[in-house]
């Protein structure tokens, strides 16, 4: 089976203006351990993946629009043929900063929006009126006709919240809507105690189900949640019809639902290329081998794209090669991302 990277996430910068509880990069406004690689650096990586495969490639941090060369990054890789979106916290966002998007085509902009109101979304987020800003840029995104997508992350301080959050980000116009279930990364491991525990975590997935047979505007996705493919096929199949989700369809070409290392994956600041945003173990690094080498030839990616050799209730589940379970959970709750996914509380028929 061929795997393609067709998403990368590439964190270009680890300074940011926030100080999220959740934050996979633990990222901070003035790091000196982690500097941004300067743009000639960023061109020959663009080279590097271009000459190989043709993915989205995601500008992320961090905070990208610290940096003030981010739209020359950006028109480089545009003028290789790369699809070219960016993830920002929205704070930085004016009508400046829209001008540049719509000027280097930036195609997608993706926003974090971790509550509907205020005190929920700026607990998350550790600043006051980070809400304010998130809500203005989003406006500001559909004033100069820019698509965006929301991602909103969810632990059980804001769990109650996901249903208003959704409708917020509808209200707003968003292009999708993904709902995140954070894996404990980062600055994310403080927040051991306050995952979404394994019943209202299939709860969760349900509704979402329902939500989405219903939902004709907006894309949305679980994300860091393959037990949903699973979930679609068990209710598709209750209820008698073929259901086939929008969703669905992003875990299609040979890939499951955690796609990690099949058909994306993060390069961090230092150039390392991760499995996913969530996974904190590097296949190896830009700077001595070629994105080609690592992708295809990393023991780290080979391994987990070795389904058969998957432990636990993962390795003998009938759903394997619609879920998978969420690789960079196993790793970090259970130091072994080819053990069982440890949110996932469905027993498997031939798990003795």
């Amino acid at each position: 089976m061929k795997f393609e990277p067709k998403w990368i996430a590439w964190e270009i910068t680890r300074r940011c203006n926030l100080h999220c509880i959740h934050c996979r990069s633990s990222s901070e406004e003035v790091v000196k351990e982690h500097p941004d690689p300067p743009k000639e650096e960023c061109f020959r990586i663009i080279d590097d993946i271009s000459s190989y495969a043709q993915p989205v490639i995601v500008l992320t941090g961090g905070e990208p629009l610290l940096r003030e060369d981010v739209f020359d990054i950006a028109e480089y890789g545009r003028s290789k043929n790369l699809r070219i979106c960016m993830a920002t916290n929205g704070t930085l966002v004016d009508d400046e900063i829209c001008k540049k998007i719509k000027n280097v085509d930036i195609k997608m902009v993706s926003l974090s929006l971790d509550g509907p109101d205020e005190k929920t979304h700026d607990d998350f987020r550790q600043q006051k009126s980070a809400f304010k800003a998130t809500i203005n840029a989003a406006k500001l995104f559909k004033k100069y006709e820019i698509p965006f997508l929301i991602n909103s992350s969810f632990t059980k301080r804001n769990q109650k919240f996901i249903e208003d959050t959704y409708h917020l980000a509808k209200q707003l116009g968003a292009t999708a809507w993904y709902m995140f279930m954070i894996v404990p990364t980062g600055r994310g491991e403080d927040l051991l105690n306050e995952l979404i525990n394994k019943e209202d975590y299939e709860k969760i997935l349900h509704w979402h189900y329902e939500m989405e047979k219903n939902e004709k505007d907006m894309l949305v996705r679980p994300t860091c949640a393959p037990q949903y493919y699973r979930i679609i096929l068990e209710k598709s199949k209750k209820e008698g019809e073929k259901f086939e989700r929008r969703s669905l369809k992003f875990s299609t070409g040979g890939a499951k639902g955690c796609v990690a290392a099949q058909l994306i994956c993060l390069i961090n600041v230092d150039e390392d290329v991760m499995p996913c945003s969530y996974f904190p173990l590097s296949a190896g690094n830009l700077k001595n081998q070629s994105f080609r080498d690592i992708w295809e030839s990393s023991k780290l990616f080979k391994e987990l794209r070795d389904f058969k050799s998957y432990k636990g209730r993962c390795g003998v589940c009938e759903y394997l090669n619609v879920c998978g379970g969420c690789r960079a959970r196993a790793y970090c709750l259970k130091d072994d991302y080819m053990d069982e996914d440890p949110q996932c509380n469905y027993i498997p028929r031939r798990f003795t």
